[in-house]
């Protein structure tokens, strides 16, 4: 919205509905308010991290996982901090700023490939894949990395990017993902 120059007046709470006609606002409640809850994969992978959400802004929130993630474990030894790419490179910084282990972009990705964990078939995944991302070889060669990524799916990703950074001749590597414990049941498919 910011593109649009528009400006946050208020939230709309779960249960209203907002009415605007003839520049005049009108909020109706439609459903009796009820305790909120909140997704944790809008602060890991659905939202932007340019979004402010109730916790604070999106990247800073991914900033602060990576860092408790080298937190949760700092005796590994790396020569660099390599973000899966585009949704692990915040987590990635904040690891690698309380680390001290430099942060690279190893793994270059394919902007002009669409969501692999969507499509049909797993051969369709693997080669998406495949398509999506490509390791920075003269970087990362013979070289030992922490891997961060935001969340795994079905793993698909995870398992070739694994396979192509091998392949590359990186020499160890240490995978993290910056999705904290799901501790609640989620009745809508997550």
């Amino acid at each position: 919205m910011d593109i649009l120059n528009a400006k946050l007046i208020k939230e709309i709470e779960p249960g209203c509905m907002v009415h605007i006609k003839n520049n005049q606002i009108h909020e109706e409640i439609i459903f009796p308010k009820t305790e909120s809850k909140f997704c944790i994969f809008e602060y890991i992978y659905f939202s932007r991290p340019d979004s402010n959400l109730p916790n604070g802004n999106v990247y800073n929130i991914r900033r602060q996982i990576g860092s408790k993630l080298f937190q949760e474990d700092t005796n590994v030894k790396a020569d660099y901090v390599v973000p899966v790419p585009d949704s692990g490179i915040a987590a990635a910084i904040g690891y690698s700023e309380s680390s001290g282990i430099p942060f690279q972009l190893g793994i270059i990705r394919n902007h002009y490939v669409g969501r692999t964990f969507i499509q049909p078939k797993q051969e369709e995944r693997d080669l998406s894949v495949k398509m999506k991302h490509s390791v920075n070889k003269e970087l990362l060669e013979g070289k030992d990395i922490i891997l961060v990524d935001d969340s795994i799916v079905r793993g698909t990703t995870s398992k070739k990017i694994v396979q192509i950074l091998r392949d590359s001749g990186v020499n160890k590597i240490h995978f993290k993902v910056a999705s904290p414990p799901i501790v609640s049941p989620c009745y809508y498919g997550i």
